[in-house]
């Protein structure tokens, strides 16, 4: 019996990497980056690599179990990534916790705006939480973000077609930016 739990835990393993992969390299689009209005910078990439955790997220909200603890293992595995990269970026081991305690409450943060644009598929608001978010400092040349909110509104229709096997087998993947 206990030979059991450790198997599950190392497939889970399996899918969790392999999706987070998919993930991530939805992220090294360049499109997002030259024509989404997306900046090219540390920050650019959190805020996209959140926003198809979002996005996720929100796709297997409604799964079955086994998709809503893959969902959780990814955004785990989605900090996991973030702490590294900050200590990989100079930050010392002190200044760490309080960092990703920071990030944390970007990143949930998001996730309550995005989603409450998108439960009531209002592209507008959507586009300017983007805005908000991506383009933190008041800037009235901020791009208007509405290619990045039509983008976010395509993949939820596309990650809703992927069927719960495509979820439990960590084989959902988002489209490519157009």
């Amino acid at each position: 019996m206990i030979f059991g739990l450790f198997g599950k835990r190392n497939h889970n393993r399996t899918i969790v990497d392999r999706q987070y992969a998919a993930l991530s390299a939805t992220v090294r689009q360049p499109a997002f980056y030259a024509e989404l209005d997306v900046p090219d910078t540390v920050m650019g990439r959190f805020e996209m690599l959140s926003l198809v955790m979002i996005l996720f997220f929100r796709r297997t909200r409604s799964s079955e179990t086994s998709g809503q603890e893959i969902a959780q293992e990814i955004v785990d595995a989605f900090f996991q990534d973030i702490d590294y990269s900050i200590r990989e970026l100079g930050i010392g081991d002190n200044g760490v916790p309080k960092r990703m305690k920071k990030l944390a409450g970007m990143f949930y943060g998001r996730l309550e705006s995005y989603s409450a644009a998108m439960d009531h598929n209002d592209r507008d608001a959507l586009a300017e939480a983007l805005r908000r978010n991506i383009y933190p400092q008041p800037n009235e040349g901020a791009p208007a973000m509405l290619g990045l909110a039509d983008w976010m509104m395509i993949a939820e229709t596309h990650l809703a077609a992927i069927s719960e096997a495509d979820i439990a087998t960590g084989s959902a993947a988002l489209p490519k930016p157009v």
